[in-house]
């Protein structure tokens, strides 16, 4: 298949394109390449996709409703991952329409690009934190969800709205997937496990919020690109069993699906730090914070919809993870822990 992955450059991205060279599709990757975080990392991981003769990389913003509609019109593209996004929790409440730019009309654009031009199936990211308020654990795709606490978590629910929409007016195909957590090398500056290591490798302390009392669904990014791939190839129908009485958020009566992917094993992040300490052999010094604006808890998965349709649960151990990431930390970053 020839298959448009957007934010081919990010972290998700990179992984899932990579996995699709791998068993032979042809990837178009399209990224900004903006300066939310170090642009050098998104080139670095482009390079490696660049060694593969079907790749081809474009540069465009998702908000470029000409340029999308002209790539969607030219490239022959069969099927559609969508992973490009405005990231981050509590950047959205520094430059929300940084977020309605990338995460609405990006979204808006995909979904045009596919309705005319014949494309077969979209996946899209979707994320926990569209959970918001639910705390009923573990969370399922079944669950009302109407209850954001961050305008990233309210894009993000506005694009699988989005989402139903046009499978129900055109019949297009539409899969969103909900993700846990991702972490590994390759990783994003901004995520917790980044931050961690660059702090305890200068000497500085971290900051630990909720005090330390966080349990995440921590999800190694190898998994999530294995379950898009596979979600990929399970094209969205509709589900003969839904009801209007009693309607499932999760499916319709249109070709609309999602699915959670998450390790399922929630983590404290206490424990996290201290696998962290120990792979680099340092101990952190901890600023205990209260919980901040916007973020949650608790996160835990429900996947057993993604393992029923797809054959797949995500199951990388989070001492495995950990352990790779600081690998490649040191690695990429020339760090040489003797010193």
């Amino acid at each position: 298949m020839r298959v448009l992955v957007t934010g081919a450059a990010g972290f998700i991205g990179s992984f899932t394109s990579q996995r699709l060279l791998d068993r032979g599709d042809e990837v178009i990757g399209l990224d900004n390449l903006n300066d939310y975080y170090d642009p050098n990392l998104k080139k670095a991981r482009l390079a490696r996709l660049e060694r593969s003769p079907g790749f081809r990389f474009v540069k465009m913003d998702l908000a470029d409703r000409e340029g999308t509609a002209k790539l969607f019109a030219t490239a022959g593209i069969d099927r559609v991952v969508h992973l490009g996004a405005q990231a981050g929790v509590r950047y959205s409440m520094e430059n929300p329409h940084a977020y309605v730019d990338s995460n609405v009309t990006g979204t808006l654009n995909m979904l045009e690009g596919c309705r005319y031009n014949n494309v077969t199936h979209m996946v899209y990211a979707s994320t926990s934190s569209v959970y918001g308020a639910n705390t009923t654990m573990p969370f399922s795709v079944h669950q009302n969800v109407d209850h954001p606490l961050s305008l990233y978590a309210a894009t993000k629910k506005s694009t699988e709205l989005m989402a139903h929409t046009y499978a129900t007016l055109y019949g297009l195909p539409l899969t969103g997937l909900r993700f846990f957590t991702v972490y590994g090398p390759w990783g994003r500056p901004d995520m917790a496990l980044f931050l961690f290591a660059k702090a305890i490798l200068e000497g500085r302390p971290i900051d630990v919020f909720n005090h330390g009392h966080h349990k995440r669904d921590f999800t190694y990014v190898e998994d999530i690109a294995e379950g898009v791939v596979r979600a990929l190839d399970r094209v969205a129908i509709p589900d003969p069993a839904w009801s209007s009485d009693a309607p499932d958020p999760s499916t319709s009566t249109a070709p609309y699906q999602l699915y959670n992917i998450g390790n399922s094993q929630p983590v404290e992040l206490m424990h996290y730090i201290e696998l962290l300490e120990q792979r680099l052999g340092r101990k952190a010094e901890k600023n205990m914070l209260p919980l901040q604006p916007g973020d949650v808890p608790d996160t835990w998965a429900d996947v057993e919809d993604l393992a029923r349709d797809v054959d797949y649960r995500p199951a990388t151990p989070v001492e495995v993870g950990v352990a790779r990431f600081v690998d490649w930390y040191l690695e990429y970053y020339g760090v040489d822990l003797k010193r």
